[in-house]
């Protein structure tokens, strides 16, 4: 008799109470039923375990809050099931998910496969766009596609003894923020294969309070440092470009927090990687970063709160004096 490939569901949850009984009707109104729900409790100080065993699923509670690499590392060692998907507690599942997933699962030719979802205002359901990732991108060069696309776990499926032997997530807390690239990039560089369906089965929910939304300089300095260890560990020639197109950009992020160490440090890497010519398309930018890349920087940043200071609403580092350290 062929066993069918089994499916966990591993919710990493702090203080998550409010949400869990959104995400996990959800997952009780699949149209096939995942094979086992966990749910990880990282410290809360609320009723998450309660509420998570209130549903019937499966729990460990941490002794001290580690972060949700911690604990999606901890339900990806506990469970036996042969693949995982991860989910974000305050996020929610279409009917359609496993139904999906064990189309992939009995197929079995990937080890990663990325489903297309709707992004959601959480306060007025409103939908804000719908994401899908290109097959072909996804299938033909993994590794550019993690270094160069946003990809969240809750649109993801794994293979769970292939995560496993790659290192699943780094904890590192220099990349803590941006944990979900570092790990996706470590899967693609340990050469597990990737696919995308195109289906809609997720609901990502927007907060305006989110870790992302109020922590915008601590996620672009953890950017920075993926890619700086991109490509010091996995000698990235071939992805050098990629890697320097990516680190413009936080470049661009880290100044307008006026991080000008963190920036400076970011340009000089994207130089030395992929020469003056990765600069942004500007030819007095790339002229001025041909002769000084800090100075290059703090004059852009200067023009912009100068010209068009609305792109900078939002930042409190507006409300200080424009410092050039």
């Amino acid at each position: 008799m062929t066993h069918s490939p089994r499916l966990a569901l591993l919710i990493p949850a702090y203080n998550a109470a409010a949400f869990l009984p959104r995400l996990l009707d959800s997952a009780a109104r699949q149209t096939e039923p995942f094979d086992e729900i966990w749910v990880y409790d990282d410290c809360s100080t609320d009723e998450t375990t309660a509420v998570a065993r209130r549903y019937g699923a499966r729990t460990v509670r941490g002794d001290v809050n580690r972060g949700c690499s911690h604990g999606k590392n901890r339900l990806a060692a506990e469970t036996t099931c042969e693949w995982i998907h991860f989910h974000d507690a305050d996020d929610e599942l279409m009917p359609n998910f496993v139904e999906r997933a064990r189309l992939w699962m009995a197929e079995g030719r990937c080890d990663v496969v990325l489903f297309a979802f709707e992004e959601r205002d959480d306060s007025t359901g409103a939908l804000l766009n719908t994401w899908r990732f290109d097959p072909t991108a996804v299938a033909s060069d993994p590794r550019a596609h993690a270094i160069q696309i946003q990809i969240n776990p809750f649109c993801g499926l794994y293979r769970r003894r292939k995560f496993l032997e790659a290192g699943g997530y780094d904890e590192d807390p220099q990349v803590l923020y941006n944990e979900d690239v570092a790990c996706h990039i470590r899967l693609a560089f340990h050469g597990l294969s990737f696919a995308a369906d195109e289906t809609v089965t997720i609901i990502n929910h927007r907060h305006a309070g989110s870790m992302s939304a109020s922590s915008r300089l601590k996620c672009l300095q953890a950017h920075y440092n993926v890619l700086r260890r991109t490509a010091a560990l996995y000698g990235a020639e071939r992805y050098a470009a990629a890697i320097a197109s990516k680190l413009w950009v936080a470049v661009g992020g880290l100044a307008a927090h006026l991080d000008w160490r963190t920036a400076d440090e970011a340009a000089k890497l994207a130089v030395r990687l992929a020469g003056w010519s990765s600069a942004p398309n500007s030819r007095t930018f790339r002229a001025l970063c041909y002769g000084s890349p800090r100075l290059a920087i703090r004059i852009r940043e200067w023009l912009i709160r100068a010209i068009r200071p609305a792109l900078r609403e939002g930042y409190p580092e507006l409300r200080a004096p424009f410092r050039v350290i």
